[in-house]
């Protein structure tokens, strides 16, 4: 009687196991916990002056982000040009930012964070491609673009390259006329030095939101700064990151 007893505590054991799949909760929590798995490489995020309504623009994203050494600001670069119906055209620098005078940010594919600057050469053009990137092509009417910027070490060694928001550059362009450069009203600007491995890429964590307005360096605070026109006008977006600009235009319109 007591065998028999013991047999069907076993069997019942045996069906529970298989019906409740313990190890199978276990599995789906350690897959779904990110903690343990390689954070997605990004770019700082370039910070200004407090926009035209008073508030702060974000600050520098840290998730996956390399540490960085306070530096100082970098100047303007001047973005490819497009005429108010201008087709593609080359020119350099993507980055983003939120609010009027925003800098830029980056977030990658998933792939190995770039290290602290070690014994490897600084990075070239001919091995580092830099790409504007906008949300869009097109924007109606109360909608704003969202610019980023994307870069990736096409070379075969590791490079060293400064990606601080120093090192950052975005301008927007309609044919000759510069509308908005993210280094106008750019505040607490550092360098960061990091090591891109080979086929490494990063991109923007966040984007920046250009608000239409025209940036000088005169109006930071200013509440009515003058508008982009509308109506299919075409702009450009150039970038540039560590002194490599962007290999062509962000082309997109508003109306």
């Amino acid at each position: 009687m007591v065998a028999l007893l013991v047999l069907l505590l076993v069997i019942a054991g045996v069906v529970w196991l298989l019906v409740a799949r313990p190890w199978a909760s276990s599995a789906t929590s350690e897959a779904d916990d990110p903690q343990g798995q390689d954070a997605a490489p990004v770019l700082p995020v370039v910070s200004t002056s407090p926009e035209p309504d008073g508030s702060a623009s974000p600050g520098a994203t840290t998730s996956g982000t390399p540490a960085a050494t306070t530096g100082a600001s970098s100047g303007p670069n001047a973005g490819a040009s497009g005429g108010p119906n201008a087709g593609a055209s080359s020119g350099p620098n993507a980055g983003a930012s939120s609010g009027p005078d925003a800098g830029a940010s980056g977030g990658p594919t998933q792939a190995k964070t770039p290290g602290p600057a070690a014994s490897a050469a600084a990075c070239s053009p001919n091995e580092v491609t830099v790409t504007a990137v906008t949300d869009k092509t097109s924007y109606a009417s109360g909608q704003d673009p969202k610019l980023s910027i994307e870069l990736v070490n096409d070379g075969s060694q590791p490079c060293t390259l400064n990606v601080g928001t120093s090192a950052q550059v975005f301008t927007i362009t309609s044919g000759d006329d510069t509308w908005w450069r993210s280094t106008d009203c750019q505040s607490e600007p550092s360098d960061m030095v990091v090591v891109l491995d080979a086929g490494q890429k990063v991109s923007s964590a966040q984007p920046i939101t250009w608000d239409r307005t025209r940036s000088t360096v005169a109006t930071c605070q200013a509440k009515n700064r003058p508008k982009a026109g509308g109506g299919g006008a075409s702009y450009h977006l150039s970038v540039s990151i560590g002194g490599i600009d962007s290999i062509d235009d962000a082309i997109f319109q508003l109306y």
